[in-house]
């Protein structure tokens, strides 16, 4: 392979340094193909901070900016399609450097750069359309550079030592951008161009457009990534990673295509899983749709099945409990995806003890890793178990996969999965003096809190004094309870009764245990957490949400946490704060402590209606929905917990994940709870519990609902003071209204 020695910049006027002061927007839009994804603002640009294009935890792309004569050309919009497969930016030219003695006014050339992924390679068009009366020649540069930061990096973890950052060098004719990582894993990045550059650098194309009035005329770039590991003995396995670095797609029209029909194939797929959601409010129909979209943006597809990444930029990768309890919002009208995610975490569930993994056996894991750092063990996240509630709640999932599709077929095959997360739970409460679940890490290295609030601040006493562990969160309580009760209702189906009657036992006693030592009697509502000498953390947090969510607690009080998480200390007007204001540590700009989670909030919802509070759920689907809008249609990961004030937006949390796996599926858990809708796979039944609608929908379909080898569609509307469902299919509905 010939390889060609860079080319000196050209010194015309017409390329000048990139100005760097015009950065388009903050707002960042996304695409993801399986384990790559792509972070750009509105203009296309990627500038190397919280943004780039990234594969499997490492980022191989952290600059992509065009200019025209060294300026940034002015935005007129940045979208990515409804169906989250291709970014568009329409751009314009300011004023350019004459080139050839002429002169080009400011807004002549139209550009639109279209972006999409198709496996770990960025396909990208660039069209420039002159729409002035005169010829124009156009100076375009495309800046490119690749820091091979790994994810941790680029979140702020600093190496006292990185690997080897080979040269950039153009080679036949494309940018070879190359890093040899610790882990003796070598990555590349190879930049290519059609038609090919007037000069190409190893860090800039530079063109000289000549564009006649009227006329348009294209660049296509692609970036591929590969990687290659050095240290593997099998020498078929570098020859088929040369092979694939030498049969990268070229860049140019058919190739992106074909990468464009391929990537709204995938989508439209994705869709095709899922029942169909309607309503007569088109901005609620645009808000379903786009969590929907979002949902199959974030869905890869594995060995295992579909399993639904916990979110871009910092978790596009498989985390246990997200992709659980996104699997839990979504079962009613997607169960394929519970199935995946139960499949994928059985298969990687813990066999042996491991410290710095914060691994035991049966452990359900909690966040796998392919970058460098989790290779070469700097962080224990290449397969990390360190989260108290995935195991408890991997269980909860099977059953209630079980009860809405009847497929018994999976849960034998899961059987000794479930059976060994049903061990770990048992062995772990057996080592609490009051038979709880609860949590320590077992390295310095993993989380010290491994709760869903896992941030080192989320857990503290009335007097702001962080506890002594082992710590007993009180809504890990009802998933383990839960949990119990679960695998006692298997274990009859199977005929195993003595197990069901221990397993019941066991959900009886935690049930118990929380009633007697969690509950708060000042205040009517359950602390967050016990401490390891069995004190109360006596904190009003949004925790005991969940607790209802999963019938847990005794009617009474039940209703009365429903009425505080109804009232200003929680409820913002955007939706449920995850502390209750001028609680200790109380910070609405907090990532735990005050902030509102749309999936905290959709659990909560869901113990509103459990609790006989269908109108609390539907005024917080009501809340998300408002605050939806003011995100462009999308929920983040979470928001700041400021009390809603007249004429203002939700204010965002700077570091938010958008898209979020388990906030895009919020508003389906508190649409099924404001329904009231339950699923029997067993009766072949869809039951209806007095169903509710938000103010501004007069009706609303869930259509081609599948119940077993059947489906159904049901249309809720307004009728009187009521709403009534119609139904359309030949599964059996009972509705109570």
């Amino acid at each position: 392979m010939e390889t060609k020695q860079p080319q000196a910049p050209r010194h015309d006027d017409a390329f000048i340094p990139n100005e760097h002061a015009n950065i388009a927007s903050e707002q960042q839009f996304v695409l993801k193909s399986g384990n790559t994804f792509a972070v750009n603002d509105a203009n296309g640009d990627i500038r190397g901070h919280d943004d780039g294009l990234f594969v499997n935890d490492t980022r191989v792309l952290s600059e992509l900016v065009l200019t025209f004569g060294g300026r940034a050309p002015s935005l007129l919009s940045g979208s990515v399609s409804s169906d989250n497969a291709v970014f568009t930016a329409h751009l314009t030219n300011k004023p350019l450097p004459p080139i050839g003695g002429a002169r080009t006014p400011e807004g002549v050339i139209h550009v639109e750069r279209k972006r999409v992924l198709s496996g770990h390679v960025l396909h990208e068009s660039i069209v420039l359309t002159n729409y002035g009366t005169e010829p124009a020649t156009v100076p375009l540069s495309i800046s490119f550079a690749a820091d091979f930061l790994d994810m941790f990096e680029v979140r702020g973890s600093t190496r006292a030592k990185r690997g080897t950052m080979r040269p950039p060098m153009v080679e036949n004719g494309e940018v070879v951008l190359r890093y040899t990582g610790l882990d003796e894993v070598e990555r590349t990045a190879r930049i290519q161009f059609t038609p090919d550059p007037d000069s190409l650098t190893p860090s800039r194309a530079d063109y000289a457009l000549a564009i006649q009035s009227e006329t348009a005329i294209s660049i296509y770039l692609s970036v591929t990534a590969t990687t290659r590991a050095l240290s593997d003995a099998s020498e078929q396995s570098k020859i088929n990673a040369a092979e694939a670095a030498e049969c990268a797609p070229e860049s140019g029209r058919p190739a992106i295509r074909e990468a464009l029909v391929e990537a709204h194939r995938r989508m439209r797929e994705r869709r095709r899983a899922t029942a169909r959601v309607r309503s007569s409010n088109p901005l609620f129909s645009e808000w379903i749709d786009r969590s929907l979209a979002d949902l199959g943006l974030l869905t890869t597809d594995l060995e295992t099945g579909p399993y639904p990444y916990a979110g871009i930029p910092w978790f596009s990768t498989a985390f246990g409990r997200d992709a659980i309890i996104t699997s839990l919002q979504m079962l009613w009208l997607q169960p394929s995806l519970a199935r995946g995610v139960l499949r994928f975490l059985a298969a990687h569930q813990a066999r042996e003890d491991s410290a710095f993994r914060d691994a035991e056996v049966g452990k359900i894991m909690h966040e796998t890793r392919k970058s460098e750092m989790a290779a070469t063990g700097e962080v224990p996240f290449a397969m990390y178990y360190g989260g108290v509630d995935s195991t408890p709640l991997f269980v909860v999932l099977a059953g209630a996969y079980a009860e809405r599709t009847g497929d018994r077929a999976l849960i034998n095959e899961l059987w000794p999965a479930l059976q060994l997360a049903a061990q770990w739970i048992a062995r772990h409460c057996d080592k609490n003096p009051w038979g709880l679940l609860d949590y320590q890490r077992a390295s310095e290295h993993g989380l010290a809190n491994q709760g869903w609030k896992d941030s080192q601040d989320s857990v503290f006493h009335s007097d702001g004094r962080f506890p002594d562990g082992p710590i007993a969160l009180v809504e890990v309580q009802a998933y383990a309870s839960t949990a119990f009760a679960t695998m006692a209702r298997l274990a009859r189906q199977r005929g195993a009764k003595d197990d069901a009657i221990e397993y019941e036992a066991r959900a009886q006693n935690i049930r118990d245990r929380v009633e007697a030592m969690f509950w708060m009697p000042e205040s009517e509502f359950y602390g967050i957490a016990l401490d390891g000498h069995g004190e109360l953390c006596s904190v009003l947090a949004s925790n005991a949400g969940h607790l209802l969510a999963f019938d847990l607690v005794e009617r009474e009080r039940g209703e009365a946490v429903a009425r505080q998480l109804e009232s200003t200390l929680f409820h913002t007007g955007w939706g449920v704060r995850t502390l209750a204001a001028g609680q200790p540590r109380f910070n609405p700009m907090s990532y735990h402590n005050g902030s509102v989670w749309p999936h905290d909030t959709a659990m909560c919802a869901r113990g509103l209606a459990r609790y006989g509070d269908r109108g609390g759920a539907v005024r917080l689907l009501q809340a998300l929905f408002e605050a939806a809008v003011s995100f462009d249609m999308r929920l983040p990961e979470l928001f700041c917990g400021f009390t809603r004030q007249r004429g203002e937006k939700p204010i965002a949390y700077p570091v938010a994940c958008l898209p979020q796996a388990w906030a895009a599926g919020a508003p389906f858990m508190v649409l099924e709870a404001c329904l009231g809708v339950t699923i029997d796979a067993e009766r072949d039944e869809v039951r209806i519990d007095r169903p509710q609608l938000p103010d501004g929908i007069d009706w609303l379909e869930i259509g081609e609902l599948r119940v077993g080898e059947r489906s159904v569609s049901i249309t809720f509307r307004r009728v009187g003071g009521q709403v009534i469902p119609s139904v359309e299919g030949d599964v059996r509905v009972v509705a109570v209204l």
